[in-house]
């Protein structure tokens, strides 16, 4: 399951779902769009977890949660808190960090 976060609420969701998967990106990223069906198809792979994609630009409470200096930036939350995260655009990097909670 995907969700895009149409408001800067990441807190709340992450607080909500014993294990989530953020996306951080930003419209005029090019490998914020070449990830984003990478992390489709992970969503996909993985049930009991809650996959979103948060704009860094348009949501700064979100952004907190995680150090996003780089997009795309992508970071594992388990039972509220900050677990892991990597700035990449390669799949096998982005598989082994959402294995590292799963």
């Amino acid at each position: 399951m995907i969700q895009e976060l149409s408001q800067d609420n990441l807190s709340e969701i992450v607080a909500s779902n014993d294990k989530v998967v953020v996306q951080y990106s930003a419209t005029w990223c090019g490998n914020c769009r070449i990830m984003k069906p990478k992390f489709k198809k992970l969503a996909g792979e993985n049930d009991g977890m809650v996959f979103v994609m948060a704009d860094a630009e348009k949501f700064p409470e979100s952004r907190k949660l995680a150090t996003v200096d780089n997009l795309p930036t992508f970071a594992t939350f388990s039972n509220g808190t900050f677990q892991n995260q990597v700035q990449t655009n390669k799949f096998d990097v982005l598989k082994e960090l959402v294995d590292q909670i799963n």
